[in-house]
């Protein structure tokens, strides 16, 4: 088992490209203002588990439940676009009954750990050793988790004026990625 920088460095890029967490912030700060709160380190880890176990099972489990990668992919496009939706035009479509969920679903699952992600994952392990891109993955998850804990922080820097800007904004960015998300899975 030998560590290599540069694809520890590689896979960290790529994966930090797709988790996106720094364009996440609106969704993030308008899940906590739904929620209540979020907490930072189950989020975290629940996405570090879903991306440790896809990495090493994603194909053979999603072949075990008759689903291949491009429905899965499909299925998260959705998830992103109502999400964005949302965002975008200030509708109220997520209604959650128990605001505690809000950590794992949306935010660790398909936020964080999503089906660009976990398509990433299979791309990069057939490019790259395992243990390289388990480095990149912690790499990423501490990132995030310093991103989730610091939302109030972040929501101050850019204030309510610049958070409605940005959360439309992403919200567009997002309903952009869900669209290419369905696009390059459907054929259409």
């Amino acid at each position: 088992m030998t560590f290599n920088l540069s694809e520890i460095l590689s896979t960290t890029m790529v994966l930090f490209a797709i988790i996106d967490i720094l364009g996440a912030i609106p969704v993030v700060i308008e899940l906590r203002r739904k929620a209540g709160h979020i907490e930072s380190g189950k989020a975290s880890l629940v996405a570090a588990g879903l991306m440790i176990l896809f990495l090493f099972l994603g194909e053979s489990l999603l072949k075990v439940i008759g689903l291949d990668v491009e429905s899965f992919a499909i299925a998260g496009s959705f998830v992103i676009f109502f999400i964005a939706m949302e965002m975008v035009l200030g509708l109220t479509i997520f209604k959650e009954e128990a605001p505690e969920t809000v950590s794992i679903v949306p935010l660790a699952f398909p936020l964080i750990a999503g089906a660009g992600t976990m398509t990433t994952l299979l791309s990069l392990k057939t490019e790259y050793h395992t243990q390289n891109i388990l480095v990149g993955i912690l790499l990423n998850i501490l990132f995030v988790y310093f991103v989730l804990k610091n939302t109030n922080r972040l929501e101050k820097l850019f204030g309510k004026s610049g958070l409605n800007i940005l959360r439309k904004a992403f919200g567009v960015i997002l309903l952009a990625i869900a669209i290419k998300l369905f696009r390059n899975n459907t054929g259409l």
